[in-house]
């Protein structure tokens, strides 16, 4: 499409994306019209695609949409469906389940369940298999929280600075 791809709309199409852009309800279909408008009015689609920041065959295919019906509708996104959910066999029945339960009573020698070490185990014994950062997202879904534990003293070790580097002579 050239500069002369002007000739291809007529006013009312002007007028029918400059309505479009008013009452665009996402900033893809106003990016779009707008696009689509500044090649209406004379500017090459090389031009339109840099002040919009899309590319160039991008904004040929919007064009191409827009003219084969002349609806500015034609360029709002169509609904999808979404990449398919991971591990749909994880639910939070066996969540609970397997949280309920010692690591150390399952053969494992932690005392606490961390995300890489139940990813294993439920990838081991139910065949469940996912990454550590879908099943923090599950986790998270199913109101659980975590953090990691940490040791404390009582008292304060009376060698303490000694092992700083720190000798004291009495």
């Amino acid at each position: 499409m050239q500069n002369n791809s002007r000739s291809s709309f007529s006013w009312y199409d002007r007028r029918r994306l400059r309505r479009a852009l008013a009452e665009a309800r996402t900033a893809r279909l106003f990016r779009r019209a707008q696009s689509v408008l500044r090649v209406a009015e004379g500017y090459s689609v090389t031009e339109a695609a840099r002040l919009s920041g899309a590319d160039r065959t991008s904004v040929h295919r919007w064009v191409g949409t827009y003219l084969h019906h002349h609806s500015a509708a034609d360029l709002d996104d169509l609904p999808r469906s979404g990449r398919p959910r991971e591990a749909d066999d994880l639910d939070t029945e066996l969540l609970e389940l397997v949280l309920a339960q010692d690591p150390r009573t399952v053969g494992y020698q932690a005392t606490s369940w961390t995300v890489p070490l139940l990813a294993a185990h439920l990838r081991d014994e139910y065949g469940c298999v996912m990454s550590e950062r879908t099943l923090r997202r599950r986790l998270r879904e199913g109101g659980w929280r975590w953090k990691r534990p940490r040791a404390f003293y009582q008292e304060r070790d009376p060698h303490v600075a000694q092992k700083k580097g720190r000798l004291f002579v009495a």
